[in-house]
């Protein structure tokens, strides 16, 4: 076995390992779950969940949409297409209207069928700790207990689909360290998403576990997250292997529906859910821009 291919191996193995371990924290540690604890308890939890918000903005903003213009540019003008129709947006676009699609369709069909539980939070206050501020039930008024109006605040349905464009994401990360044809490039490369991935699957974990989502359901997402970018490595050898014409179009296109997901689930989702919720504003935009800031100097760094 060649040692780029050993690399390439040991850098799969490693990928793997770290991103079960990161992810696993907020999983099995029942600190986070218990959000009915003390106001001190519930406003740690708000404020790791903001700090969680920062990074993705970072991802989106610095990491995935960037990657994604590049690489379709790149193939667009490898194949000389020349338009003036702006394509690459159009595609993140259809991403981020396809999520819109189906999270309304899957709505509209629960409210057709009359479900009493759909016109109730999605998070109860025993799993949330607190409330929006909207409004509060009469029978909850006397216990101090705050209720979720936002129904739709990290609903099951969401935190699935962050995690299924942050799936597609690592299989992409994946297949730039699978594509590289030096041992010095993959091992650069894979320190940067080691790093990188860490955080993100830490953020996701916690975002699960506050979105009402069982617990062997967290496991399983994690689980198949963790082997994502392992994945994204072996179809890079394969396609190196093949050297398949298509596949940096195919790549591209589905890295720009990734995008317009990410799009939708970073500002319709995990941003205003708390930023709307009342009480430390000014330290939950801090920790924002912290989770911005530590995401923004590993992408200057990488």
């Amino acid at each position: 076995m060649e040692y780029l291919l050993q690399v390439k191996i040991g850098a799969l193995i490693g990928l793997l390992l770290l991103t079960l371990l990161f992810g696993s924290i907020p999983a099995r540690v029942k600190w986070f779950r218990n959000t009915n604890g003390t106001e001190t308890h519930r406003t740690v939890l708000s404020l790791i969940s903001c700090f969680a918000g920062g990074v993705f903005l970072a991802a989106c903003l610095l990491d995935i949409i960037p990657d994604y213009l590049s690489d379709i540019n790149a193939e667009l003008d490898a194949r000389k297409v020349e338009t003036s129709f702006p394509l690459p947006e159009f595609i993140m676009a259809a991403g981020f209207f396809m999520v819109l699609i189906m999270e309304k369709f899957v709505l509209n069909c629960r409210e057709m069928g009359g479900a009493q539980e759909e016109r109730a939070p999605l998070i109860p206050d025993n799993i949330s700790g607190h409330g929006h501020g909207h409004g509060t039930r009469p029978d909850l008024e006397s216990s101090g207990h705050h209720v979720h109006v936002d129904f739709q605040a990290h609903s099951p349905f969401r935190s699935f689909m962050l995690f299924l464009s942050l799936s597609l994401h690592s299989v992409f990360e994946g297949l730039a360290i699978g594509l590289q044809n030096t041992d010095s490039k993959v091992l650069e490369i894979c320190i940067a998403i080691l790093v990188h991935k860490s955080i993100i699957v830490f953020s996701l974990s916690v975002k699960l576990v506050q979105s009402a989502v069982r617990p062997i359901w967290v496991a399983a997402y994690i689980g198949v997250f963790a082997m994502m970018s392992p994945l994204g490595i072996a179809i890079g050898i394969s396609v190196m292997e093949a050297q398949l014409e298509a596949g940096t179009l195919i790549q591209a296109i589905l890295e720009g529906l990734a995008a317009g997901t990410f799009v939708y689930i970073t500002f319709l989702e995990i941003l205003p859910h708390e930023l709307n919720s009342p009480g430390k504003q000014l330290l939950k935009v801090l920790f924002i821009l912290l989770g911005f800031s530590i995401m923004a100097a590993l992408t200057f760094l990488s």
